[in-house]
């Protein structure tokens, strides 16, 4: 079993490495074991799965995903703390050195022909900030990925999860719903990060399923970000300079099946998908 990191631990790689947290690339570091272990577990991740895990910091998750027998293709922005990553895992699990890949870029530009493997699963404690923009543009770029668990801020867990008619149902709900259901698993309390967070955190899980509808996903995400950039308007009226008019827009509506006077928090993806569908 391999030793994972604890608060001692981690304060020492940060006090090595002279790595003072900066909110900017969102880096707060987990230091409790039993929460790596539940996130590898509720992951589902299995042995010989390829795991992609951004942001692996100082390395808690990293050792944890090894030590259930995945290999792992860690993206990390940080030049410093992907140089150390592999001589972490060498020294704390020189068993499984060997299946850790560690790829210095930024998850939001990364390309599948910069990683050594197709990964299967994301698993990630992800920054807040720009959490949602990863995991749409990883799911976009990485057609073998099949399933995810990232960790994120409690309010984007909400959006990413949410359904329609919720409050907090918005761009990154219907996006993400493209790819296939999202649902929020678990809440992470701010004790088991240093530095603590100024914000609750939790556990999305999603999975890719067939596309919606087979409706191209350049198009549907138009009609989204446009239904969505004026949400007191009805869709006739938010969707008029997407359409051309809020005539045009409101004949494409009617086509679709949809009331004009709808607005866009009430639709799911589906309904979204025969708007795109109406414009071909």
């Amino acid at each position: 079993m391999v030793e994972l990191l604890g608060p001692a631990e981690i304060r020492g790689l940060a006090d090595e490495l002279d790595v003072r947290p900066t909110k900017k690339l969102g880096q707060n570091f987990v230091h409790d074991p039993n929460t790596v272990r539940r996130i590898v577990d509720l992951a589902g991740v299995r042995p010989g799965d390829v795991v992609l895990e951004v942001g692996p910091g100082l390395g808690s998750l990293t050792l944890g995903l090894l030590d259930a027998g995945a290999r792992v293709v860690a993206v990390e922005i940080d030049p410093v703390l992907a140089a150390r990553l592999p001589r972490t895992v060498a020294e704390r699990a020189p068993e499984a050195a060997e299946r850790l890949s560690v790829v210095q870029a930024d998850a939001l530009r990364v390309r599948v022909g910069e990683l050594p493997a197709e990964p299967v699963s994301l698993v990630a404690n992800l920054p807040y900030n720009v959490a949602v923009p990863v995991v749409l543009h990883l799911l976009a770029e990485l057609p073998a990925l099949r399933r995810g668990l990232v960790m994120v801020q409690t309010e984007v867990a909400d959006r990413m999860a949410a359904g329609p008619g919720s409050r907090t149902y918005g761009v990154p709900s219907v996006k993400l719903a493209w790819y296939g259901p999202a649902r929020k698993v678990a809440a992470v309390p701010r004790s088991v990060f240093w530095p603590v967070p100024n914000v609750d955190s939790a556990l999305v899980s999603f999975e890719r399923t067939d596309p919606v509808d087979g409706v191209d996903r350049r198009r549907l995400f138009a009609v989204v970000d446009a239904a969505f950039s004026q949400r007191r308007k009805t869709l006739r009226a938010a969707l008029a300079g997407w359409a051309g008019s809020a005539e045009q827009a409101g004949d494409l509506l009617t086509a679709a099946g949809i009331d004009p006077r709808s607005r866009g928090e009430q639709l799911d993806v589906h309904a979204f998908a025969r708007i795109a569908a109406a414009t071909l």
